[in-house]
């Protein structure tokens, strides 16, 4: 299990490439004001930044030689890129053919090679897996690595410094990585607080999961009908999994409806441009107020800002259409 410690020295590990990110009010929509982590001011978009670069930094000279290998639907992907350029490894990425078009286009960008596989996640991992015994890559696994897990939980840190009055903390679910490390941070840090996970309905394995009490999965091809690409992995991970146990209080979720309100909501009300992934915790606070735990003083981790721009203009045109 991951501890306070771990993420303490993940923190001194990542802080020459992270930005601390704001806490900002979503002002005149819902009463408390909700807080906003801003995690889509990091450097790539997404708080993927603050695992993958912990993992990397955390590398030997050999390993470093090698290589490092992930899989990713798309901000794991180009964290992994970001931080391999940065700390001067070379890195290869197995992606999804669905990947956001900018989410591989900056992937590659980053100069990663790129290898593209179908859309199930279990099919990238394989692929991943085949390639690191291959070729002898460090694998980098998006959520189901103590480091990353480490790295992610600082972003619960720095909420508990600057927020302490906190009393809820909204973290997006997909197969753990950010909620295991925050729900570790939080609990130590701020006991009284509670850490409720949101994800979509159509990808609520992490729901299911904690309500039968073992690890739910969920077709693949029902998971990648959610717009919310980032959270459509099919299961939590095994190591994920004891952490959310210990410390997650609930898991709700939120429709694909209510994941665009909100995505209009962060955009106009608080000038803040979030993927899907990114909106469903705004989305919980705004829509599912009664499934939550009762708290003054709530922070939703907006934990990513890629996005097309061809789908952002059409959800937030669709605001527009309704209020004409």
């Amino acid at each position: 299990m991951v501890t306070l410690s771990d993420i303490q020295a993940a923190r001194a590990r990542i802080a020459p490439a992270i930005v601390r990110t704001p806490l900002v009010p979503l002002p005149g929509v819902s009463n408390p004001d909700l807080l906003l982590k801003l995690e889509s001011l990091q450097p790539m978009g997404a708080f993927k930044l603050r695992g993958a670069y912990n993992a990397l930094a955390s590398l030997s000279a050999a390993e470093r030689a090698a290589g490092v290998i992930a899989h990713s639907s798309g901000n794991h992907a180009q964290a992994v890129a970001y931080a391999a350029r940065a700390l001067g490894i070379r890195a290869t990425i197995v992606m999804p053919r669905n990947a956001p078009a900018i989410k591989l286009e900056r992937t590659k960008a980053y100069g990663a090679n790129v290898v593209l596989v179908g859309n199930a996640s279990t099919e990238r991992a394989k692929k991943c897996a085949e390639l690191a015994a291959q070729h002898g890559y460090e694998e980098i696994l998006p959520f189901d690595d103590t480091r990353v897990i480490a790295g992610q939980g600082t972003l619960g840190v720095e909420i508990a410094e600057d927020a302490p009055q906190t009393d809820l903390v909204l973290v997006p679910v997909s197969g753990g990585g950010l909620i295991s490390g925050v729900a570790v941070a939080i609990k130590s840090l701020l006991p009284n607080a509670r850490v409720v996970g949101v994800e979509p309905s159509l990808a609520s394995d992490a729901q299911a999961s904690l309500r039968a009490g073992l690890i739910v999965a969920f077709p693949a091809d029902q998971t990648a009908q959610t717009m919310a690409d980032g959270l459509r992995v099919h299961r939590l991970g095994d190591v994920t999994w004891p952490h959310i146990k210990e410390y997650v209080d609930d898991i709700v979720t939120v429709s694909e409806e209510e994941i665009e309100e909100a995505m209009r909501a962060l955009a106009f009300q608080g000038r803040v441009l979030s993927e899907p992934s990114g909106a469903v915790t705004t989305a919980a606070w705004l829509y599912h107020r009664g499934a939550l735990p009762e708290a003054k003083h709530p922070v939703a981790v907006v934990s990513g800002g890629n996005i097309d721009t061809a789908q952002l203009v059409h959800i937030l045109g669709k605001g527009h259409d309704k209020a004409e």
